[in-house]
């Protein structure tokens, strides 16, 4: 068993289910989004994203690809939360959450194809 392809997967993995875990719930009720999961769904998206970078397969790429529009959905995300909460006296309004959490929708679509490639290429690889 390759420990560096086991780290990769679960990265992998993790974004998904953390960005899941964060998208799941009522559009407008913040009761049902967690920033901290919001704050981690964007770490672990960035860590296996830099676990991406070296792979010089086409797989390779197109993984990055899917990957940095996670990261991208989900640093939006985060802006926007943060402007709603500590730039504006309305604090996060259910417009605003609602685009949060849109944003992660986006992320968690990136991250889906990402673990299909994924699982695509483990079922493809032979010895």
């Amino acid at each position: 068993m390759n420990l560096e392809k086991v780290f990769f997967a679960f990265f992998i993995v993790l974004a998904l289910t953390l960005n899941f875990g964060f998208f799941v719930g009522g559009m407008d009720d913040p009761n049902h989004h967690n920033v901290y999961e919001l704050y981690a769904a964007l770490v672990v998206s960035l860590i296996a994203t830099i676990m991406k970078f070296g792979d010089r397969a086409h797989i390779g790429a197109v993984l990055l690809a899917t990957s940095l529009v996670a990261d991208l959905q989900l640093i939006a995300a985060v802006i926007v939360w943060t402007i709603s909460v500590h730039a504006t006296d309305a604090g996060m309004t259910p417009l605003a959450l609602s685009s949060v959490v849109s944003l992660s929708g986006g992320a968690l679509l990136a991250n889906i194809t990402s673990v299909i490639i994924l699982v695509t290429e483990t079922v493809m690889f032979r010895r």
